[in-house]
């Protein structure tokens, strides 16, 4: 590990609001819509963090996460590992910033990320999926230079996804439970951190694929676990080996609970909400609607942050294609 760590500290609600002054200019505020499903469901309102201008949330934490470095960090340039969009967001702001930007990305990406990854100027390095998690609890890369903006252990990146929590409340006042995916932890903990604050009484869940799931593992063995049955799906965005142990000190104040879904439960998601809905969501931006659909989060107000829509088209009408109607 390349220089010592900032203790883990909570997520302040002023930090928060200041992150959103800071990021107004770069995001997108997304609209909060009621999915209609009928009676005999949960009443799911969809926050369409897919209409960002990268098609994923993490845009918000990574323009806050680069404006906030020192200058002296930041005109090193900056790098990051990721499946796609943390890579695109650090891109988006490291372009607007006028400095490089590296990533470090996951070979098996969709190539609709890895594409929007070089337009936004940004050079790869391909890596297995083994090698990206080993850096990503190093916190390093051979040969790389430039500054490390971490894609979810970075206090500035949650606190600029913690934006996405002053926006729900603000549009769905009565929200009973958020449900959001869960890849590093880095989402569920900078909005359930706003929501928290906000609203204490509100229930935050996550949710991960089957394949892939070791904070619902952590969760119901009390301490952070690695998860050893993982295997890789369509769902890229979310679902590691493990959960590190700063991000598990992070999400145990704010998570009420994790919700497992099957691959299967997935994909009718996906399905569900481009017939309804229209929106086409990639694998991890369905998980909180298929989540939503099991009824263990109750019956609502549910807000399911639809995380990213960053996918294929070919492979998102594949998937949808063999989902159950």
């Amino acid at each position: 590990m390349p220089s010592a760590l900032e203790a883990v500290r909570r997520i302040e609600l002023a930090e928060i609001r200041e992150a959103r002054a800071r990021i107004a200019s770069a995001i997108v505020r997304t609209p909060l819509v009621r999915l209609e499903l009928g009676p005999d469901y949960p009443d799911v309102r969809l926050k369409l963090e897919n209409l960002q201008p990268i098609n994923a949330y993490k845009l918000r934490g990574a323009v806050n996460a680069v404006l906030l470095l020192p200058d002296s960090e930041r005109k090193r340039g900056v790098w990051t590992i990721s499946a796609g969009n943390a890579g695109q967001g650090i891109a988006y702001a490291a372009r607007q910033a006028g400095v490089p930007c590296t990533v470090v990305v996951i070979e098996t990406a969709p190539a609709s990320k890895i594409e929007r990854m070089k337009a936004l100027g940004a050079r790869l390095v391909p890596v297995p999926f083994d090698v990206a998690w080993k850096a990503l609890e190093e916190r390093s890369f051979p040969g790389i230079e430039g500054t490390l903006v971490h894609p979810f252990d970075d206090h500035n990146f949650i606190a600029g996804h913690g934006t996405m929590g002053l926006e729900i409340l603000e549009d769905a006042p009565d929200t009973a439970a958020v449900i959001a995916s869960i890849g590093g932890g880095g989402l569920i903990t900078g909005v359930g951190s706003a929501l928290k604050a906000l609203k204490p009484e509100i229930n935050v869940w996550g949710v991960e694929p089957e394949t892939a799931a070791p904070a619902a593992l952590s969760f119901a063995a009390g301490s952070p676990q690695v998860f050893t049955a993982w295997t890789p799906s369509f769902v890229d965005g979310a679902g590691g080996r493990s959960v590190f142990p700063r991000m598990w000190q992070r999400m145990t104040p704010i998570v009420d609970g994790y919700i497992v879904v099957s691959l299967e439960e997935t994909r009718r998601a996906m399905r569900l909400m481009a017939e309804k809905a229209r929106i086409i969501a990639e694998g991890a931006g369905a998980l909180p609607l298929a989540a939503a659909l099991t009824g263990k989060a109750g019956q609502g107000p549910i807000v399911a942050i639809v995380s990213g829509g960053n996918i294929d088209l070919k492979k998102f009408c594949e998937l949808i294609g063999s989902a159950a109607g």
